[in-house]
């Protein structure tokens, strides 16, 4: 079966896991600002691209560039959830829904297989296009349309709907989407799980202090 590699770092799990859940709350981050303006932040997003179009990282920091930075977006999100502080409730149900998606995308071995294979034929238009290229882009979300989106479970996205009917808006909210599930299947298979969220929270606390 085709899957994401994953290499081990150098951080605690616990530190791999909250970067990775970062990812998932940046994506989510992402969808939401794409559903109401129609803008992304330009470094949040092309790391999420990045990190979904490389299906052969030299290491667990090259998924997301090397520098917590650049999921600085999606570190802070979850350090509201952490520190049980506000934050856009939006986001926080596009992340959660994520990791619902992801778990049932696990059981899909079939499902994971052509996710596998075909983005690694993605990883070769990226190289030729760059990674945030339309084309890209437009391969990512018809990914997420075939594949995720056939669950029964599936994620509603709020936002203006003239925004969201615009050209190249449908596959950019899809491509953020696929993204977050990337970093979701990341953050499991570094050992994260939802009950960890309430029980590990000290901890998840303190490997987040250490990479501000």
């Amino acid at each position: 079966m085709n899957t994401i590699p994953i290499h081990p770092a150098p951080e605690s799990p616990v530190g791999r896991q909250a970067l990775a859940l970062a990812g998932v709350f940046q994506a989510a981050s992402q969808v939401d600002e794409l559903a109401r303006s129609g803008q992304v932040d330009e470094r949040a997003w092309e790391t999420l691209i990045r990190a979904t179009t490389d299906t052969n990282p030299d290491s667990f920091e090259s998924i997301y560039g090397g520098h917590p930075n650049n999921l600085r977006q999606g570190l802070e999100i979850l350090e509201a959830v952490v520190g049980r502080k506000q934050a856009n409730p939006v986001v926080l149900r596009y992340g959660f829904s994520l990791l619902l998606l992801m778990n049932k995308l696990r059981k899909n071995d079939d499902m994971m297989a052509e996710l596998g294979q075909r983005l690694s034929r993605i990883h070769g238009q990226a190289d030729h296009f760059g990674a945030i290229h339309e084309n890209v882009i437009a391969s990512l979300g018809e990914l997420y349309q075939d594949t995720l989106s056939t669950f029964k479970y599936r994620i509603v996205v709020q936002g203006d709907p003239s925004l969201l009917q615009s050209p190249m808006m449908p596959e950019r909210v899809r491509a953020a989407l696929l993204t977050g599930v990337r970093f979701a299947l990341l953050w499991h298979q570094q050992g994260g799980r939802r009950w960890k969220l309430v029980f590990q929270r000290g901890a998840l606390k303190r490997a987040l202090d250490e990479l501000n």
